[in-house]
């Protein structure tokens, strides 16, 4: 399978790489360091505060949409690999692929089952067929 991922998944990878490193947290607070001590050159004014705080929020914007691009591609990799294990796994239930696509509705009702079978598995009842393979 070909990598031909666009230039904006290269940049969302590497900076969401990037900045989880113990040098990207140190980076940042030196440069916070850096501000806090040109304070008193700057005899602690407006520009001065305005300087880290238009900063902080522009690398903010940025970040929060390159990181929900690496989640959101995470999440999928995720997903399609329980998939996989469900679709190979003999007995498993085949319908619980996918169920990222489903309304909240629907995941309700899914998990209020499988809540259900844990109470009654708890209380000492089976919940497995006589082949061990979950009962619907």
């Amino acid at each position: 399978m070909a990598n031909s991922k666009s230039p904006f998944d290269r940049l969302a990878s590497w900076a969401a790489s990037a900045s989880g490193t113990p040098s990207a947290s140190i980076g940042a607070a030196v440069l916070v360091a850096v501000w806090a001590a040109c304070g008193p050159f700057f005899h602690y004014s407006e520009t001065w505060q305005l300087v880290i705080n238009t900063g902080t929020t522009i690398v903010t914007f940025l970040m929060v949409f390159l990181i929900q691009s690496s989640q959101n591609r995470d999440s999928c990799a995720v997903h399609l690999k329980l998939d996989e294990i469900i679709s190979a796994m003999k007995g498993a239930k085949d319908e619980l692929m996918d169920l990222e696509s489903l309304d909240q509705a629907s995941l309700d009702k899914i998990r209020d089952e499988y809540v259900r079978r844990a109470e009654l598995a708890r209380s000492g009842h089976s919940v497995k067929g006589e082949d061990g393979v979950p009962a619907a």
